[in-house]
């Protein structure tokens, strides 16, 4: 049903507080559910894949879930649709694959993100793997508490959600680096390990003595005040960019709409590109290592494509939060984005429901579900107040141009 656009009611212009959202993510023992049934989240060590693992994930997903395999912002792939009587098999399944955990206490641990471009032997991949096989040292966490390694040549995951950072140096060397703190402890690469330990057990220590108990690193009201680090700090390297679609060093990269992939168009990839991994990224992208480039209509091809200028939710009727489609309204969105030209806003966020979980930082135009209309936000979050209200799907197209 259509609806005129409305200025939005005072009240709505008072800052407001994001809504309560879950505090911890899915696994695939403790699945979550959803709109469409269970989620079931994989967390592939080093962010990758075999060829046969990604394969076989392909063919779990058509057989126990809805087809539907979601990349999230923490490079982890969850299975869609999945019914309470099909998890346990899914279980199974996964741990057959590899791809889970028969210990499912070991899913409370933090995740590790690392920077996909890994080469073995280099310092992210043997950093990574010792902190994965010393995260049983860690005291119990907040249940979205987690690691970047992201010790390439430049950063690249300084907008990825991470706690403790271990980069690359402005120096050369390496550092471990509190998440929103503006420098870090310089550590050799054989310290790095025990450096981020110390200042995860630091948080852990502390995180209950401040009000409200700090849950994540960045907002922890004594962020500054870690002194068992090395000094002096020294400063991160300048940042790099994540691979873009296109070819890379380890193969061809795809971007993935909205961060949802279709596991039968996965798998077809996959076989014709010949590729022997499948890495993946935080920023909604997949690098096929080893393989050859393909066409490919499902994913994202050109770096350029205004697609990924488009964060949106899985919507309604997936999310029982959400009361808008939202995948549809945003693929317009950016068919609208490539003719409108340099007026038209760099970054769009369609969410559902002003939980805001697809993009948690602002955009230059956020468009938010509510009873079935869109609320508009202007250079903000969801959350945030509405400049407009009661906007129909129509009625967005013709804000692409909005001052």
């Amino acid at each position: 049903m259509s609806h005129a656009a409305h200025p939005a009611p005072a009240a709505l212009h008072a800052d407001r507080l994001r809504p309560a959202a879950k505090g911890w993510c899915p696994g695939a023992h403790r699945a979550m559910a959803s709109g469409d049934g269970l989620l079931v989240r994989v967390r592939p060590q080093l962010a990758r894949l075999t060829s046969a693992q990604a394969l076989g994930l392909c063919e779990l997903a058509s057989r126990l879930g809805s087809g539907l395999i979601d990349l999230t912002h923490r490079a982890n792939l969850q299975l869609r649709g999945v019914t309470p009587d099909a998890h346990g098999a899914v279980i199974d399944a996964l741990c057959a694959l590899g791809l889970a955990d028969a210990d499912a206490t070991r899913e409370a641990w933090p995740l590790v993100l690392v920077e996909p471009c890994w080469q073995a032997g280099d310092d992210t991949e043997g950093i990574a793997t010792e902190l994965l096989s010393r995260l049983n040292e860690l005291p119990a966490l907040p249940p979205k508490f987690g690691f970047a390694v992201d010790a390439g040549p430049a950063p690249v995951l300084a907008a990825a959600p991470a706690d403790v950072r271990i980069e690359r140096a402005r120096s050369g060397g390496l550092l471990v680096r509190a998440d929103g703190a503006a420098a870090g402890h310089p550590v050799s690469r054989a310290g790095a390990v025990d450096a981020a330990l110390a200042m995860a057990d630091w948080f852990a220590a502390t995180a209950k003595g401040v009000e409200p108990a700090s849950r994540r690193m960045r907002r922890h009201q004594q962020i500054f005040s870690w002194a068992d680090g090395p000094q002096p700090l020294e400063p991160a390297a300048a940042s790099a960019s994540l691979p873009t679609p296109g070819m890379s060093s380890l193969g061809p990269v795809y971007g993935v709409p909205f961060g949802q992939i279709e596991a039968a168009a996965l798998a077809t990839l996959l076989r014709d590109s010949g590729a022997v991994g499948l890495r993946l990224t935080p920023h909604r992208a997949l690098v096929l290592e080893g393989g050859r480039w393909c066409d490919a209509r499902a994913f994202i091809t050109m770096a350029g494509d205004p697609l990924l200028r488009v964060d949106a939710c899985p919507g309604a009727p997936s999310c029982a939060s959400a009361t808008v489609a939202t995948h549809a309204v945003a693929r317009a969105l950016a068919s609208g984005l490539a003719a409108a030209g340099t007026g038209a806003p760099r970054s769009l966020h369609v969410s559902g429901c002003a939980k805001g979980c697809a993009r948690a930082r602002p955009a230059d135009a956020t468009l938010v579900g509510r009873n079935g209309a869109f609320d508009l936000v202007r250079s903000g979050c969801a959350w945030d107040a509405p400049v407009q209200t009661r906007l129909s799907p129509e009625a967005l197209c013709s804000l692409i141009g909005m001052p």
